[in-house]
């Protein structure tokens, strides 16, 4: 590669949920860009994260996981990451190579071949895994499709990513910079700070909490030395509302101190943070909700 040339271009990061695709862009960036969990399906928005170096621009899309929807918001996340797919130089499919393969693997393979989009394929979480096992899985996989590339990788332990990198950088064209240098995310403070909050609260709750709260701020007010912010939880049902609120408030000042404190080291300021819970009965599956939520279906399948 001739490195005085600067490449450029949009790869979509593509697999099922948990398969470490927000990890993986966390550690390529070398600091914390997307919100991650253990519970499945975290990220549900389309991200563009923009990495710039000597040798050029990558536009990461982080997807939500592929999974089989259950309700709108599910329905969204899935035509979300099908649509990423559509316009970009290639894609990155990130495998959980650690546990078996199964029909969700399957469905992943399948829009990839759909697709026609060029894909490398990363075989995730090799620290858990023998060499032996590693093999194996890049015989099999390399027998489902025609990848450009199968790359063995351990996104929480840094290995070979930045090989991974080096391969990314070769496939994509000479191009311009599409964003500043200084830019890494495409999606505006609000967002990211509702995600910091949404975050939050994967860690601290459980069973049917994660996945029917979504978080809205409302406000945010530079003053002289603070930034006042305010924020809305949204849940689905009173019960859930008091596990989110805790006894004596409990849950609640646990995740807006945690949030608080990422939400300084981001602004670089003092914050004072304000949230509400409210609850808004089966606002995953109904449309106006989505819509406001910044989650649009219609949109997608245009």
């Amino acid at each position: 590669m001739n490195t005085t040339e600067r490449r450029s271009g949009f790869v979509a990061v593509v697999g099922r949920p948990n398969a470490g695709k927000s990890t993986l862009l966390n550690t390529l960036f070398g600091q914390k860009i997307l919100i991650i969990s253990d519970k499945p399906q975290t990220t549900r928005n389309s991200i563009r994260c923009i990495l710039t170096e000597e040798r050029g621009q990558v536009i990461f899309i982080d997807t939500p996981g592929i999974h089989k929807p259950k309700h709108q918001l599910g329905e969204y996340m899935v035509a979300a990451a099908k649509s990423s797919l559509r316009g970009v130089d290639m894609a990155v499919c990130v495998v959980d190579a650690s546990v078996p393969f199964g029909t969700g693997d399957e469905k992943v393979i399948e829009m990839i071949r759909d697709s026609k989009t060029p894909c490398i394929l990363a075989l995730n979480k090799i620290d858990l895994m023998s060499k032996e096992d590693i093999l194996k899985i890049i015989d099999k996989y390399s027998k489902l499709a025609d990848f450009q590339e199968i790359i063995p990788i351990s996104a929480l332990q840094k290995e070979n990513t930045s090989k991974l990198m080096d391969i990314v950088f070769e496939a994509l064209p000479p191009g311009p910079m599409y964003y500043p240098e200084d830019s890494v995310t495409d999606q505006p403070e609000k967002f990211v700070i509702a995600e910091l909050i949404r975050e939050k609260l994967l860690q601290l709750t459980r069973q049917e909490i994660p996945h029917s709260v979504a978080v809205v701020v409302e406000s945010m007010e530079e003053e002289t030395a603070i930034v006042k912010i305010g924020a809305v939880i949204l849940v689905e049902r009173d019960s859930q509302k008091g596990i989110v609120i805790g006894r004596g408030g409990s849950v609640l000042k646990e995740v807006g101190s945690l949030a608080r404190q990422e939400i300084e080291n981001l602004l670089g300021s003092k914050v004072f943070l304000e949230i509400f819970v409210k609850v808004k009965k089966d606002w995953r599956n109904q449309q106006n909700r989505l819509r406001e939520l910044g989650y649009n279906l219609k949109e997608l399948q245009e």
